[in-house]
Parts: structure tokens; C-alpha cells; sequence
């Protein structure tokens, strides 16, 4: 809520920017307003604003000024020249990674003016922590409306007519599967929030959650509702811990009004959320194996059919939806099926949530409507490749996803479209990469993840991502033979086709589309045991410059393992000896005028050579 007559001065403490000082930047803002006086500021704490890079961040309402990388120290200027004198700090601006040019306002930052905010459209805007905050941006106006004018069916109905597909990954109709739930006669019935966001570098749905808690409550509330279920439960990694104090806060608040637990909004539903804590594991991410976690055994999938709408949580008829989908509810009923259905492409309506990361130079959570090019998603809002690199190739999908080489740039991003190039949208994972990534390497880390989160209950994951593992290491150590680009191949159809969920269906996606789009660097790594992107240390050597070296000593004095020898007082040029050299790359990191170089000379020297081993 704004403060009328006034200026109110908004200080996101999402995750990200409590890590980078946020709570001090806060409380120094505090005590400087109180100090100056300024008895008409009022300061707010919100959640995440999504561009986490750039925190901790500070608005300055009603203008608009956003302020970057604020710490306490920044905060006597902030109050002493903008807010008493009206000079904002030009300093603390957003620099466009483009031009340099500073931008002043919230709404001019390329980040964000290029995006559709539907379910992160009150992030950062208001207080998760005040129920009231909530209720004044909107959130709880969808749900009395269905108790007072539309029937489980006619819900369910309006959800269908939206197209709202699953946001969890597999894109799934949600109005179908609530559909399936609804037409099963039982005694009990569950709705589950599935908030086991595992992906490295996904934080989509802790910031929901952490940002506007109540809108996800409220969309479990008309599911339930819709359902017949009267029991919901959140499903939450403990790693997760502000937004789970949160969901408390909020959950508390929503019994208070009667929102939550007996006679929900005056009706004659019962419906109450359980928060369930889970342990980390990824594959609890699948629907099955989170039911499982749930009811206190091993988080390990089963075998389908009877899905969990007909048979779910404790044998009973269960819908699970991710944080987005049912954040997404509310806003479909208040806005109605036809809004929905226009935005976005005709088989994937409505907007999807990636959180971008990787070489790009402005990281964080946005949201575009679907079918979005991949190319405005990296350059138009993610300012392009950071340091002025050149784009490689971008990952979708978290770690199950696959990597799309630059041909794919126009791309449309929608589940038919990134199946057709070979990757997912998965739960909204989007890493870019540079020219300095080496794509062996990326499959073999990912697949890393993987093959150590699988559960190990159906053999084609359980070996079969070892084995492809194994390979992997081999290639990337140097030890690589010509017979293990098929066997790798052939590993990964295995897996793909016969492992029991999603986790092994999809975990060799990385290594397939790394293989088909950039096959000659798995050669170069086999063939002439050489890494083109100068990354498997096994495969480098390191040598000096002699030209640049200004026998500084920098390099000999920090080698651990005294292979470098030269003398400074002697003007012995130095050198480094490559058998005794362990790749630490300690030298190349410390050289302060870039003399020590960095190679991959591998074993063949003539292209022919290679080719002809190649092939």
C-alpha cells in the first residue's frame, strides 16, 4: 500500500538480496529517515523483485526511482540527497549493460519493461508478511466470487476454456486433470502445492512463494474448492526457510479472516493447508515419489497407471499443481478464461516464469508470454552475453533440459516448440552460455546431478546414468576412445525410453542435444584429446609469454606445486614446467599482465590428421 502525501521507500529482502545486506541496508534507511525527521516516509519490506543480481534494491515511491547494489552504507546519501533535498543518487542507478547509460525509474529498466508480470506481477510490490497488503493489490477477490456465483464444475470449466497447462514442467491441462479428480467418488480428497524446486539455478518458486504467499494459498483454495478436496499441503524443500516462514505467516493470517479452516469465506466448505517440509531430494519433484515423502516413506516413484487423481495421497483422489500453476488460478477467474486464452500461443496460452542465469548480463526471475523468441528473452531483457562474449548456446529446462546452439535463437519458447529442438520447459530453468563453456563438460556436470539424485529404484536410471557418467569423465579426463560417442548414444536411448519417471526420462537430455548440435567438440575431446573451450584441465597446458612477462615473480611465488622456475633478481625469463605442472591454474589466474597463457594443444597437430581419425 502506497503512503498518501508521502514518499514510501520499498526494500526487497527476497532471498537474494537479504544475502547481499539487505536486513542492515533496511534498518540504516530506517534510523537515517528517523534521524532527518521525516515524519511523511513510510518503509515497506517486500519480496523479490527478480532482478536478484542487482540487489539489495530500494524503490523510492510514487516515482519510481530504483536503486541497485544498496548497501548500509549508501543509505545517509540516499536520505540526505534524494529524500530531503530531492536529488536522487545517480550513482545507485541500474547502468544499461549496453550503453553504460544510467536508468533512473523501475519502469524505463529494459528488464522489466520487456516482460508480462501476470503470476509475478505483486512481487516486489508488496508486504507477504501484512495479509491487508495482500487483499489491496487483489488477491482474495477471486475466491469469495467462486463461493458466491460459480459451481465446482463451472471452475473447473473456466480453467479448461483458459488452456492453463501445468507449470511444473510437464504441461499437463490443468482444467483436465482437476476435471479427472472431481468425477472420483471419495470420502476424502487432497490438494497438493508441489514447491520442490530442485533445478540448479531455479529459484522461481521460493520468490513466489517469499513475495505473495497469499495468491498461491488462494489459488489451493478455489482448486480445493473445485476438487471436492477439504485438505491442501505445500510441499517445500526445507532449504527454503524464509519462504516457509512466510507461508506460516500467511496461513495463520488467512484462518484469522476466516479465509482458511472452518466455512471458508462464509460458505459451507471446510478447507485447511498443512505445510510438509521436504528433505531435498529431486526426484520428490515427480508427483508420485512427493506423495510418498509425504505419507513418511522413501521419496521414490510409482508406477502409473492409477494416477494420483484417482489414487493419490494415502490411496485417496489427489490433484498436484505446482506454485505457478496455482498462483495463476486466481487471476484466471478474476479476468476470465478468454484473457487468459489470448495471451501467449494457441496450444501454450498465457505466460511462463524462467529464472535466467548463466553468461547473461542481467540475471534473475522473469515472466514473458509463451512463445516468446528465445533471442528477446537473452538480448532485449537479459541485455545479452555478459563482458561483450559471444552466445553459444542456452539450456532450458533445469538440469533435464538440453542445450540449443545459436541456429535456435528465434525459437519460439513453448512446450511444442522446445520439444521439437530437442529440450523442455521443464520448470523454468534457462541457463546461457558463452564461447567459454565446454559442452562435454556441461553434459557430463549435469548429468552428474542427475545420476546422483535418481532414487535408484528402476535399473535403466540406476546404471544406466552411471555408465553414461562414467563415459562422460573419461572424455572430459583425456581417457576418451572412439567406440564411446555411439556407446553414449546408445546409453542415453536406453535410459531415455526405459527408466520409470520423469528424472530418467529426461536426464540424458543434456548429452543428447549436446551430442547432435555440438558433436565436433566430443570429437575434438576423443579424437585429439583436446578441450576447444579450454576447460578439462586434464587437456590444458600452460605456458609463459615471454613478450608480456614483466618478471614480476607474481606466478612462481603462488605455484603450489613449484613448477614454475625463472628468476626475478636474475632476469631469468621464467617458465613452467608441464610435468610437474598440476593445472591448478593458479599462475594464469594471478599473472596481473596476462602472460601466462592457457592451451589445448591435444595430441594431433594436422587437421587432416584428426579427420581422418574422426572418421
Amino acid at each position: 500500500m502506497g503512503n498518501k502525501g508521502g514518499k514510501t521507500i520499498i526494500v526487497c529482502q527476497g532471498t537474494g538480496c537479504v544475502s547481499s545486506g539487505a536486513i542492515p541496508a533496511y534498518k540504516a534507511l530506517e534510523a537515517e529517515i528517523e534521524k532527518a525527521g521525516l515524519t511523511d516516509i513510510q518503509m515497506k519490506l517486500t519480496g523479490c523483485h527478480g532482478f536478484c543480481q542487482r540487489g539489495p534494491i530500494v524503490i523510492v515511491e510514487p516515482e519510481g526511482i530504483f536503486y541497485s547494489g544498496v548497501q548500509e552504507k549508501d543509505c545517509p546519501e540516499i536520505v540526505e540527497s534524494h529524500l530531503k533535498d530531492g536529488q536522487p543518487v545517480e550513482r545507485l542507478f541500474y547502468g544499461d549493460p549496453a550503453t553504460g547509460k544510467p536508468i533512473a525509474t523501475y519502469g524505463e529498466i529494459p528488464f522489466y519493461a520487456n516482460q508480462e508480470r501476470i503470476v509475478l506481477g505483486r512481487c516486489g510490490h508488496i508486504n507477504p508478511e501484512v495479509i491487508d497488503d495482500s487483499i489491496g493489490s487483489g488477491i482474495y477477490r477471486a475466491a469469495p466470487r467462486v463461493f458466491g456465483e460459480m459451481s465446482p464444475a463451472e471452475i473447473i470449466e473456466e480453467i479448461r476454456k483458459a488452456g492453463l497447462r501445468g507449470r511444473g514442467g510437464a504441461g499437463f491441462p490443468t482444467g483436465v486433470k482437476w476435471g479427472f479428480c472431481a468425477n472420483v467418488e471419495a470420502d476424502q480428497k487432497y490438494i497438493i502445492c508441489n514447491a520442490d524446486e530442485g533445478d540448479p539455478g531455479a529459484f522461481m518458486d521460493r520468490s513466489i512463494l517469499e513475495a505473495t504467499p497469499h495468491q498461491v494459498l488462494e489459488g489451493m483454495i478455489i482448486a480445493g474448492y473445485a476438487i471436492g478436496a477439504t485438505k491442501g499441503y505445500i510441499y517445500a524443500r526445507a532449504e527454503y526457510p524464509l519462504a516457509i516462514k512466510r507461508l506460516g505467516i500467511a496461513i495463520e493470517q488467512a484462518r484469522e479472516k476466516g479465509f482458511l479452516g472452518r466455512r471458508v469465506f462464509g460458505s459451507e466448505f471446510d478447507f485447511d493447508i498443512t505445510i510438509f517440509q521436504g528433505a531435498g531430494a529431486f526426484v520428490c519433484g515427480e508427483e508420485t515419489a512427493l506423495i510418498g515423502s509425504i505419507e513418511g516413506g522413501r521419496g521414490m516413484p510409482r508406477t502409473r497407471p492409477p494416477f494420483p487423481a484417482v489414487k493419490g495421497l494415502w490411496g485417496r483422489p489427489t490433484v498436484i499443481n505446482n506454485v505457478k500453476t496455482l498462483a495463476t488460478v486466481p487471476e484466471i477467474i478474476n479476468r476470465g478464461a478468454g484473457w487468459f486464452a489470448g495471451i501467449g500461443t494457441e496450444k501454450s496460452p498465457g505466460t511462463a516464469v524462467f529464472a535466467l542465469t548463466g553468461k547473461v548480463a542481467n540475471c534473475g526471475l522473469i515472466e514473458v508470454p509463451m512463445g516468446t523468441p528465445l533471442r528477446k528473452i537473452i538480448f532485449d531483457i537479459g541485455g545479452g552475453v555478459v563482458d561483450g562474449g559471444r552466445f553459444k548456446a542456452v539450456q532450458t529446462g533445469g538440469p533435464s533440459g538440453g542445450c540449443l546452439p545459436e541456429e535456435f535463437l528465434d525459437t519460439p519458447v513453448d512446450f511444442e516448440n522446445l520439444a521439437k529442438a530437442g529440450s523442455i520447459m521443464g520448470s523454468g530453468g534457462m541457463v546461457v552460455m558463452d564461447e567459454s563453456t565446454c559442452m562435454v563438460d556441461l553434459a557430463r556436470y549435469f548429468l552428474d546431478f542427475t545420476q546422483k539424485e535418481s532414487c535408484g529404484k528402476c535399473v535403466p536410471c540406476r546404471m544406466g546414468t552411471k555408465q553414461m557418467l562414467e563415459i562422460l569423465e573419461d572424455i572430459c579426463e583425456g581417457r576418451g576412445e572412439p567406440d564411446d560417442i555411439p556407446k553414449l548414444m546408445e546409453l542415453a536411448e536406453a535410459v531415455k525410453e526405459g527408466s520409470l519417471c520423469g528424472l530418467g526420462q529426461t536426464a540424458p537430455n543434456p548429452v543428447m542435444t549436446t551430442m547432435k548440435y555440438f558433436r565436433h567438440e566430443y570429437e575434438a575431446h576423443v579424437y585429439e584429446k583436446r578441450c576447444p573451450a579450454l576447460k578439462c584441465k586434464s587437456m590444458l597446458q600452460y605456458h609463459v609469454d615471454q613478450d608480456a612477462c614483466k618478471l614480476c615473480g607474481t606466478c612462481k611465488k603462488n605455484c603450489p606445486a613449484d613448477a614454475i622456475r625463472g628468476d626475478k633478481k636474475k632476469e631469468i625469463p621464467f617458465e613452467i614446467d608441464v610435468d610437474k605442472c598440476i593445472r591448478c591454474e593458479m599462475c594464469h589466474t594471478v599473472c596481473p599482465f596476462g602472460a601466462v597463457v592457457k592451451t589445448s594443444p591435444g595430441i594431433l597437430s594436422d587437421p587432416k590428421e584428426a579427420a581422418e581419425a574422426a572418421n
